[in-house]
């Protein structure tokens, strides 16, 4: 129950950083056509490219924020999975009175599963967040070198 509680998780995570990307990746096309809308801004293009280094910085850096919050999240819930399954796996044991039953070591295997997989989960999640966060890193610099230019 409580590791299909964390894929579940897992993916609400996941789909948050799609949804985040899609909106960074809007606000840029926003940003580009209202600085092609202001003839001002087309007169002059060394303002128009410090305005959007100073916006793409901000916006890498709330990036790069984000996905910090996201890993440490990720980080919290894998090692509270595997509390939870070492504490199930002790109970087991006080139940069952350290007799090395069926149970028992059953009880133990299983937490040993649960505890491997929420350490692949997490690091596979927190891999997505880091891939997740270098693409918007990557559209940034792209849309600031076209302005550079």
């Amino acid at each position: 129950m409580k590791l299909n509680n964390f894929m579940k998780l897992l993916s609400t995570v996941g789909r948050w950083m799609a949804t985040t990307l899609f909106c960074v990746s809007a606000i840029a096309f926003v940003w580009q056509g209202a600085f092609f809308s202001n003839t001002a801004a087309i007169a002059d293009p060394a303002a128009n490219s410090i305005l959007v280094a100073d916006a793409g910085d901000r916006v890498q850096e709330k990036a790069s924020e984000d996905a910090g919050r996201a890993k440490s999240f990720i980080r919290d819930t894998a090692d509270k999975v595997e509390r939870t399954a070492y504490k199930n796996a002790e109970r087991v044991d006080r139940t069952t009175d350290d007799n090395g039953s069926f149970v028992e070591r059953k009880a133990k295997r299983d937490a040993a599963r649960i505890e491997q997989r929420a350490e692949e989960d997490a690091a596979r999640t927190e891999k997505a967040v880091d891939n997740t966060k270098n693409v918007v890193e990557s559209t940034i610099d792209n849309i600031k070198d076209v302005f550079s230019n």
